[in-house]
């Protein structure tokens, strides 16, 4: 993308490009701390949940507060932060409607594993939610659009380190949801496995705090 030749017109573009950046990295980074704030609980709720029993709900609070998160703030040209309006945006802009769908994946799962939390939801498929909405997310986020860094002369090396960055979160995803199903099998190191879709979920939320445009 060019820049224009009008400086003020230059100065306002590069104001919005840094606010958007600013935002964008803000977004990551509050996700990553409730992905790996989540993952910290779930690696010690069998100890914790013995003193405070309320603490098997904390991991499943963490996201459904980063879905909200991620549905009504992640995008602030929409309404009613912004003028855009949300279907126009769904319709016209992959990486608006990307991020919507994520928030829906985030909002299903908190929802289904709260119920499990409290013992409402016992059908055997409702374990497989999570490692299911974890690979398809991960796979999402392959063909996830990014529009941050388009302007500039370094504009592709930063579009190379975006994308970078979100392929390690696509095998970080994988990883979660491949260990989490296969902890529900009866299969030799279920344990193991048990302590490490959790483990992922702690370097993913890492990797997501530690983001930049």
């Amino acid at each position: 993308m060019d820049q224009p030749s009008d400086p003020a017109e230059q100065a306002r573009v590069q104001a919005k490009i840094l606010a958007d950046k600013k935002e964008s990295e803000f977004n990551h980074h509050l996700a990553g701390f409730l992905v790996m704030l989540a993952g910290v609980f779930i690696l010690f709720e069998s100890k914790l949940v013995r003193r405070w029993p309320l603490v098997k709900y904390v991991w499943p609070s963490c996201f459904l507060l980063a879905g909200l998160f991620v549905l009504i703030w992640s995008d602030t040209e929409l309404w009613p932060f912004g003028h855009r309006q949300w279907l126009e945006a769904l319709r016209n802009n992959p990486e608006v409607l990307q991020h919507k769908v994520f928030a829906a994946l985030l909002l299903v799962l908190g929802a289904i594993e709260w119920q499990r939390a409290r013992g409402v939801l016992k059908a055997a498929w409702s374990a497989w939610v999570f490692p299911v909405v974890a690979i398809v997310g991960s796979v999402i986020l392959i063909f996830h659009h990014h529009q941050g860094g388009m302007v500039g002369e370094h504009h592709m090396e930063t579009m190379a380190r975006i994308q970078s960055e979100h392929m390690s979160y696509t095998v970080s995803g994988l990883m979660i949801g491949l260990a989490k199903g296969l902890s529900e099998l009866k299969v030799p190191g279920r344990q193991f496995l048990s302590k490490l879709w959790p483990l992922f979920m702690v370097v993913l939320g890492a990797l997501l705090m530690f983001y930049r445009e």
